[in-house]
């Protein structure tokens, strides 16, 4: 297991109240770790709270916005006094974005959430990362929307292009600074089955055969930690690794054949896209 998941020490966790950043609670929880719990719908992060705190351990809330310095620097000195910060999962999102011309208000928004809340955590907690001198980890919530750019949602691509790169030069800069000591990763869900994915969803919402549940993700999440990998990529009941690497490899073949932008979905090039994955395989359920 990486170093950073150990007994008392503390996991700091946005958009922690349910989906993917509950998920991660709870399977921190189970390892001891205590909770430092940030998300703006005040309601369901006590009652995420509540439950959490049958696990036994201890959980500390801030209901507020995460783009804004105030809640993020309450956040921090709340988890403080918990102990020894070991964790920093950013997993707090929105996926209502606009197109590459139109918006401008609404791409700002997703971008607060998305990218530069983000980049709030980070100037927040790394320096005391640095500075206390333990083993620690940083997990940036990704998208494979981010890696292969699918139109549709320009906005969205955007930020998670943005945040890849971001997570990407951080864990460079700590690998040189610090070593392994506090590393960083970059988590790449699948379709899952959160609120996100599925507004309105219910605890009777029946999940689709094709995503995996939140709580696969948050075990492939500390798989790869304890694997030190740093794109943490998950795949669903629909996609297997091989199609995600084509997918992938596709979209960077874009650039160096010069072919069209989004060549994927261009009609042109459709059939040779469908000549290229059409061996593989589908995963087994």
């Amino acid at each position: 297991m990486h170093p950073a998941i150990r007994k008392d020490g503390v996991a700091v966790i946005t958009g922690a109240a349910k989906g993917l950043g509950f998920a991660i609670a709870e399977l921190a929880a189970q390892y001891g770790m205590h909770l430092a719990l940030l998300d703006s719908d005040g309601p369901a992060l006590q009652d995420a709270a509540s439950r959490l705190s049958q696990l036994g351990t201890q959980v500390t809330t801030v209901a507020g916005d995460v783009s804004h310095e105030l809640y993020v620097s309450k956040l921090r000195d709340q988890a403080n006094t918990l102990g020894n910060v070991a964790l920093i999962i950013n997993s707090a999102g929105i996926t209502k974005g606009a197109g590459p011309w139109d918006d401008v208000p609404q791409w700002r928004a997703l971008m607060e959430v998305n990218f530069w809340s983000i980049l709030l955590m980070q100037q927040v907690f790394v320096p005391q990362l640095i500075e206390q001198g333990t083993p620690s980890a940083i997990v940036n919530l990704g998208s494979k929307e981010g890696i292969t750019t699918p139109p549709g949602n320009a906005a969205y691509s955007v930020s998670k292009a943005a945040l890849r790169v971001l997570t990407e030069q951080l864990a460079h800069e700590l690998r040189e600074r610090v070593a392994n000591r506090v590393t960083a990763h970059l988590l790449v869900p699948g379709y899952t089955f959160t609120p996100m994915n599925v507004p309105g969803m219910t605890p009777d919402t029946p999940k689709p055969a094709s995503m995996w549940t939140a709580d696969q993700v948050a075990k492939a999440l500390f798989a790869g930690l304890s694997n030190g990998d740093f794109y943490i990529l998950c795949q669903d009941n629909e996609v297997s690794r091989e199609l995600d690497e084509r997918r992938i490899q596709w979209s960077a073949d874009d650039l160096i054949k010069n072919r069209p932008a989004l060549s994927r979905w261009h009609e042109v090039y459709k059939p040779e896209y469908a000549r290229f994955v059409a061996d593989v395989p589908k995963p087994s359920r």
